[in-house]
């Protein structure tokens, strides 16, 4: 099959969702859900694996679109707070079939892993203090340790991709050790970066502006301490993650370390270690994360607040800004926040990986299982999911042959 025709084909396909008959439009959200909800329930690997899958199922196997067009959506998701790869797959259901496409298509994909959490966050709630469950956890810390140097040195690659960027990353480790609040330190180096960027440039600013709004939005209230737990402050407080939130899902961790854990002391770090174990375990987002931690704090009320308030405004954004894509991508004001607050974002990780692995590194066979998980992954790129796996077996393996 040559290009053009790829293209006519996908062309076709991307019909209009309002001019379809009723019956039609009833096959086009059933295919999205059964797609998305297959992709949800398989999806290991992280973003870029989510990606891969979604461009074999929408390009290669039903030619619903084209591979420039999806290069299209992908790019924008960068431009945007977010996780990528669920933002993604929202597009690609608003392309295909309207508003409730893009309902569908996002909520079947988170769908899967948001049930998975949620049954083993009552599970861990339970049993955490049975010793066969905190050994199982003692053996995965430190392969999460490992997964997420991983994903700092892949960003970063691609991150500090010049001076301006590097000097950003460089300040934000800084800034993240100092204490500042990690969503201003976002906002500023990415204006900055975007700046020091197009000084000699003149051009329309109006992307430049419009991505940060909603982090200077949520920056509003943010410092001041929730004294109480319900699942009301719990939706507020990962609606507000989900406002602001750039980069990977492991990003996350910065912005729950010093929120849940030192500021709002909601969580003890190991409480906030063993829920990313349990979010990297499982499929799908990263994001999901919150479905355990919002289980945690307001028991199933907080699961649903949490999973809603963090995914929100992912939906809302897409909807947003879907028909401003090609406008939005050719800006370089849009462009150089971007490149500022990718920096930032690997210096937040690289803050939060030394402080996750201080509580994660407790003893000598925790680091050799730490160091030969940093072997596996950057060496022989074995999926995270095998690797938490044998963490887990190794952990409870341990305490089988001590006790």
């Amino acid at each position: 099959m040559t290009e053009e025709t790829e293209n006519i084909q996908a062309e076709q396909a991307a019909v209009s969702f309002h001019a379809l008959t009723r019956k039609q439009q009833q096959q086009r959200l059933t295919q999205l859900a059964i797609v998305f909800l297959r992709l949800g329930t398989i999806a290991f690997g992280g973003p870029a694996a989510h990606i891969a899958m979604m461009d074999n199922e929408v390009v290669n196997r039903r030619q619903w679109m084209s591979r420039e067009k999806l290069l299209d959506l992908l790019g924008i998701t960068n431009l945007i707070p977010g996780p990528n790869s669920t933002e993604l797959a929202i597009h690609i259901g608003y392309e295909r079939a309207g508003w409730a496409g893009l309902l569908v298509a996002g909520s079947c994909f988170i769908l899967p892993a948001m049930v998975i959490v949620w049954v083993l966050a009552a599970i861990y709630a339970r049993y955490q203090t049975v010793p066969q469950v905190g050994w199982l956890l003692y053996g995965i810390k430190p392969v999460i340790i490992a997964i997420v140097l991983l994903a700092v040195w892949n960003l970063g690659k691609k991150a500090a991709k010049d001076v301006p960027t590097s000097i950003a990353g460089v300040v934000a480790i800084a800034a993240y050790f100092a204490g500042l609040n990690e969503i201003l330190v976002l906002i500023l180096l990415g204006i900055a970066v975007m700046l020091v960027k197009n000084w000699q440039t003149r051009g329309n600013t109006t992307g430049a502006f419009l991505l940060p709004f909603s982090g200077i939005f949520a920056q509003i209230g943010s410092t001041a301490a929730i004294t109480s737990v319900g699942w009301v402050n719990v939706f507020l407080f990962f609606l507000k993650i989900g406002c602001v939130l750039y980069g990977s899902g492991y990003v996350l961790l910065a912005f729950l370390q010093r929120d849940l854990v030192e500021r709002n002391h909601w969580l003890t770090s190991q409480q906030l270690l063993d829920a990313v174990a349990i979010g990297q375990f499982t499929p799908g987002p990263v994001f999901t994360t919150a479905t355990f931690i919002g289980y945690l704090l307001a028991g199933n009320a907080g699961a649903i607040a949490a999973t809603i308030g963090i995914f929100l405004p992912a939906f809302v954004l897409v909807w947003i800004v879907n028909p401003w894509v090609a406008k939005l991508r050719q800006s370089p004001w849009a462009s150089g926040f971007l490149d500022g607050v990718n920096a930032a974002s690997l210096g937040l990780m690289a803050g939060v990986t030394y402080t996750l692995g201080r509580a994660a590194l407790v003893d000598w066979l925790t680091i050799i299982l730490a160091i030969l998980s940093a072997i596996a992954v950057f060496r022989f790129k074995i999926n995270s999911a095998w690797l938490v796996l044998a963490g887990g077996a190794i952990g409870l393996a341990s305490h089988l042959l001590w006790s």
